[in-house]
């Protein structure tokens, strides 16, 4: 049967899915599409109905829900089943997801544990282009939720053949590329990932796999930036243009992006674990890490653009794709509550405005292209610089050396307490105490920022829950 990735009507609560404790046990061979056939429609109904049962924990304390429960169990298991001949390489997985979910079931509905079916779900392995995966996990969704429910995605991966060229170079076994199909309400959201220790799981392995959502990135690239340089009476680039218009174009160049960003966050002069989430830093910490991550991407892309083929094309995007997605909407997407992504994107306009090759005049914005990778390039080497000296400093010191960065290039806020000088009792504490001396919005956003987060309100919020369907 086809598993084409065409735009059926979302079916969310209707009686028939989430009540029908009889779910189909073949897949019809009709023609539709896999997220319009009655298995997954069931399959997707019986997880939105235990969500409503679930504690943030995952588990189902109400005893009275316990007998309903065990139903939508049941759908799902043999949903699973009717539908696993589909995916015969998640074939290991499926059949780990059922074991799992029935042991939940006769357990009690306590904290569910999805480690086996975890440890099963290999997708790294088979990075094909158009293979699809069926992925069930009780997990929670990053910049959605984090309440460990049941979410459930169809999904197929990106992978064309320069991608695959470029990781003979770029070597980034973990990484996984995916499209979505269709999916339960924990991804319509704005989450762009599929990360395992998201999954709710008794112990912690070693993970093997990390994936994004390169459709719903390029997605919402394409909105965002279509709209902020209409207002901004931008001129974009031809490369950018055809971006805006090709959504698949769009995606690989983002695979790319992706691609040498997530690798990086290993390689370089370190000054700490570059998996940020075991440790507690400042924001601004999260920011240059980020983005010290993308500028090293671009900086790659530079000299891969002097290729005549289809990698070197694809570089030359790459660039005008970091630029355009951390001034248009990493700069103003998000609250302003220690917003890393944001502060980021503040930090690069700011930088390349300084430089003169970045020009906000007469309420137009332009750039001095031909100059402008230099002027990044130019960045990325002073952040490469302060990692690589703070190798040599205690852990505050290096926190005080990344903030005069930072503010030597965006303004704090006046009653910003690092700004004026941390107090001697501060400086001589403990790290904790530099951190909650941090405001909130320590980095407010310029003028410029202001003004165009206003006008551009509504499209950011449009893009929740986008895919590369609907651009």
């Amino acid at each position: 049967m086809s598993l084409t990735t065409s735009s059926p009507t979302s079916i969310i609560g209707e009686p028939e899915v989430v009540e029908d404790d009889r779910p189909t046990t073949q897949v019809v061979e009709d023609g539709r599409p896999v997220e319009q056939q009655p298995a997954w429609l069931a399959l997707k109904g019986a997880a939105i109905a235990l969500q409503a049962m679930q504690a943030q924990d995952g588990s189902i304390p109400d005893a009275a829900d316990h007998d309903a429960a065990r139903g939508h169990v049941a759908t799902l298991t043999a949903a699973i089943r009717a539908l696993a001949p589909l995916f015969p390489h998640d074939e290991e997985y499926l059949a780990a997801s059922v074991i799992d979910l029935d042991r939940w079931a006769d357990g009690g509905f306590a904290v569910p544990d999805f480690l086996d079916s975890l440890v099963a779900f290999q997708p790294q392995r088979d990075r094909i282009d158009g293979l699809a995966h069926l992925v069930v996990f009780p997990m929670y969704t990053q910049n959605g939720s984090r309440n460990r429910f049941f979410e459930a995605v169809l999904c197929e991966v990106i992978w064309p053949e320069f991608v695959a060229e470029l990781e003979g170079t770029y070597t980034n076994g973990l990484f996984v590329s995916l499209r979505l199909i269709d999916f339960t309400p924990g991804y319509d959201t704005n989450s762009a990932v599929l990360f395992p220790e998201t999954v709710a799981m008794r112990e912690i392995p070693a993970f093997t796999w990390g994936a994004i959502f390169q459709d719903r990135e390029a997605a919402r690239f394409r909105r965002v930036v279509a709209a902020a340089s209409d207002i901004t009476k931008l001129d974009v680039p031809e490369g950018t243009a055809r971006m805006l218009d090709d959504q698949r174009l769009a995606e690989e160049v983002f695979v790319m992006w992706d691609l040498i960003h997530d690798r990086t966050h290993m390689r370089g002069d370190l000054p700490f674990d570059p998996f940020m989430i075991k440790q507690r830093m400042p924001f601004f910490l999260y920011s240059l890490e980020e983005l010290r991550c993308d500028l090293t991407a671009f900086r790659e892309c530079v000299a891969l653009g002097e290729r005549g083929d289809t990698i070197g094309h694809r570089a030359r995007l790459v660039q005008q794709a970091v630029i355009f997605d951390r001034i248009f909407r990493f700069a103003i997407t998000g609250s302003r509550v220690r917003n890393y992504d944001g502060l980021g994107g503040q930090l690069l306009f700011a930088w390349l405005h300084q430089r003169g090759v970045l020009h906000w005049t007469d309420t137009q914005l332009a750039f001095d292209w031909d100059q402008v990778p230099g002027a990044v390039v130019e960045l990325a080497d002073a952040i490469d610089r302060l990692y690589w000296e703070s190798i040599d400093r205690p852990k505050t010191a290096h926190w005080l050396a990344a903030y005069d960065l930072v503010r030597s290039v965006v303004t704090p806020h006046p009653a910003s307490q690092w700004a004026r000088g941390l107090p001697l009792e501060v400086l001589a504490g403990a790290p904790k105490g530099y951190t909650d001396a941090v405001l909130d919005d320590e980095f407010p956003l310029s003028m410029f920022f202001e003004a165009l987060e206003k006008k551009m309100r509504g499209v950011i919020a449009s893009t929740e829950g986008i895919t590369g369907r609907d651009g």
